[in-house]
């Protein structure tokens, strides 16, 4: 079983080697290096063809009644760091700032364990890539690895939380992160002098329409006491300031805490982009991708479970948290699987996604101890 100070070791070349979506080569290869290390007979680790950086570690039970999911996101951010750590990352540019080399040696800790004490239910462990693009949960989903043995009859994983104590779980019924879906809208009209209006079709006109619309969707047709975004982060139109753009395009995100909220949403922007190229006479072309980013929305049993378990359970700091607006490709897994996902506090001024993420090393074993209490507990129930 690894020892508290083997994981810090391995978290921080973890860190020294971030990898971009569906890239984590030198990733893989590492934890294939550590798991090798912990290799028992009952154990049996798969690199799927269909992903070629997934990683799959089944850990054979006693007396199996179910096999049990966990999944660790194993890629990095588009970041260049600036934490000033002795380990900092060795790939410019590139960095763990969302915290995955914490996930990654969390998973490798509990696997450490169930390595040397044999689970009772069969354990199988997930090392995912491309969580922060390519929604990688959706690719293994579709490509077909989660067959037979590999099948898990529930999953779990967590995410970092700067904003809590080191070591601490957080959870909460019902949804814990809000699904994504990115909009990209076109609006073709008719260019001309800016003397001349009546001889052109000015897009910057239905443009501004349409953007003030879009906010009129959350604020009437999404129920006040839930919670959904719709926002416009780009637009652009136009080439000089006397002359009617016959072209606009913006772009932005909708964000929501159930799938069927987004769906709402969708059929919302695609009626209001009708409405716009009868209004106006323009053409509008609407594009949605939310691809694997569903929103996390936890199964209410294994949840109740997990969280009096997390409640009662010694040492175990439990904080019941409140969703939050960021997305997480889990919640595809998770329309798939019933299952949870959890926060591990790690403690740190800095925010996800920020240059100077700096989680506290402490969280990792509190997080091992608390996953792996709540594993063994897990298998002794029907």
């Amino acid at each position: 079983m690894l020892s508290e100070n083997e994981l810090i070791q391995i978290r921080r070349h973890l860190h020294q080697i971030p990898e971009l979506a569906l890239k984590e080569y030198e990733t893989h290869a590492y934890l294939l290096q550590v798991i090798a290390q912990l290799q028992t007979d009952y154990m049996e680790v798969q690199t799927p063809a269909e992903l070629p950086t997934a990683l799959l570690v089944l850990i054979k039970g006693t007396a199996p009644q179910r096999t049990i999911g966990y999944r660790t996101d194993i890629d990095a951010l588009p970041v260049t760091e600036a934490t000033g750590l002795p380990f900092t990352s060795q790939h410019p540019g590139v960095m763990h700032a969302c915290g995955h080399d914490i996930h990654m040696t969390v998973a490798l800790g509990v696997l450490s364990y169930f390595a040397s004490h044999q689970p009772k239910d069969n354990l199988l462990f997930f090392f995912q890539p491309a969580e922060e693009s390519e929604n990688g949960g959706k690719l293994a989903y579709e490509r077909g690895i989660f067959n037979g043995q590999w099948r898990p009859d529930e999953f779990y994983g967590l995410h970092d939380n700067p904003d809590l104590p080191a070591g601490a779980i957080g959870c909460r019924m019902g949804t814990l992160f809000a699904g994504t879906t990115e909009l990209n809208i076109d609006i073709e009209g008719q260019g001309g002098h800016a003397a001349f209006p009546q001889d052109a079709n000015d897009a910057v006109v239905a443009m501004a329409t349409l953007v003030t619309q879009i906010q009129t969707i959350v604020s009437r047709n999404i129920d006040p006491i839930q919670s959904g975004v719709v926002t416009i982060g780009k637009v652009e139109a136009g080439t000089i300031r006397n002359v009617i753009a016959g072209h606009a395009r913006l772009e932005g995100t909708i964000r929501g805490l159930t799938q069927e909220m987004l769906l709402k949403i969708d059929d919302r922007l695609r009626a209001l982009c009708q409405g716009l190229e009868v209004s106006f006479g323009v053409k509008v072309e609407l594009e949605l991708n939310q691809g694997g980013y569903w929103p996390v929305e936890n199964n209410p049993a294994l949840t109740k479970r997990f969280i009096n378990y997390m409640q009662t359970a010694p040492g175990v700091n439990f904080i019941e948290t409140k969703p939050a607006m960021t997305g997480e490709d889990f919640g595809y897994l998770l329309a798939k699987f019933p299952g949870t996902m959890f926060w591990l506090g790690v403690e740190d001024d800095a925010q996800l996604h920020s240059a100077t993420l700096t989680p506290k090393e402490a969280s990792i074993q509190r997080g091992v101890t608390a996953i792996t209490g709540f594993l063994t507990a897990r298998m002794n129930e029907k």
